[in-house]
């Protein structure tokens, strides 16, 4: 194998370890965590909505002329996905509230796992292409590992079972994407990418701004809005570096 692929797969893999390192810190410090997840719930909605209005929509809406479909198809698909969870899970099963940790899992996971695509793509460009690119991604791994687990939490999963499935979704999910992409890189091209970006970010709009939000609603922390704030001032400054 090429330069090249181990070049896009150690970004990828360092990407995961960023997720790895922000899972492993609030798990350090689980009590502060579940004390002030309220605060995490609006940052995480502020960054995963203004990421996608700022820079997923448009870099999709760029490359393929069918995304503004396949976004409305994301946001769709995660409604029905959510619906299913409330109906057969959540209602079914031990938790009433699993759903608010499975959802956003599922928005994180797949976009973490179009991440491992675009490491692929870039870095078969080439390697300065690639290093851009990884720089402005790996800014949100560390919040996103953070995120992923204390919904899973909130959402009544055990410990160890929240940390394995963020693992998975959140962080082991972008190598993943990275190394099923390589093989089929040159297939890969624009319009397919743009479409994929497209369910991502109809995917994480969802999570954000029915999932996220409407939790901020219900537990009116002191600082929520400042939470909410901070979270889309992080995403100006990834959507910036790129």
């Amino acid at each position: 194998m090429d330069s090249s692929f181990w070049t896009a797969f150690g970004a990828s893999a360092l990407a995961a370890l960023v997720t790895g390192i922000g899972i492993y810190t609030i798990r350090r410090f689980e009590e502060w965590g579940r004390r002030y997840s309220i605060y995490f719930v609006c940052f995480a909605a502020g960054v995963l909505i203004s990421v996608s209005f700022l820079h997923i929509i448009p870099k999709s809406f760029e490359l393929s002329p069918f995304a503004p479909g396949y976004l409305l198809a994301g946001f769709v698909l995660m409604h029905m996905f959510n619906r299913f969870i409330t109906a057969f899970v959540c209602e079914r099963g031990t938790h009433p509230a699993y759903g608010l940790g499975l959802v956003p899992m599922i928005g994180i996971g797949f976009h973490s796992f179009i991440d491992g695509f675009v490491y692929s793509i870039t870095f078969s460009v080439s390697v300065f292409t690639g290093v851009l690119t990884a720089t402005g991604m790996v800014l949100h791994e560390f919040p996103e590992g953070i995120i992923t687990y204390l919904l899973l939490l909130r959402g009544g999963f055990g410990e160890r079972s929240a940390l394995l499935l963020a693992l998975m979704a959140a962080s082991l999910s972008t190598p993943l994407g990275m190394l099923v992409s390589w093989p089929f890189i040159s297939r890969i091209d624009e319009p397919l990418l743009g479409v994929m970006l497209s369910l991502s970010a109809g995917a994480l709009v969802y999570v954000g701004a029915t999932h996220l939000l409407p939790q901020a609603e219900k537990e009116h922390g002191r600082f929520s809005l400042l939470a909410l704030i901070s979270g889309v001032l992080v995403a100006v400054l990834i959507v910036s570096s790129k």
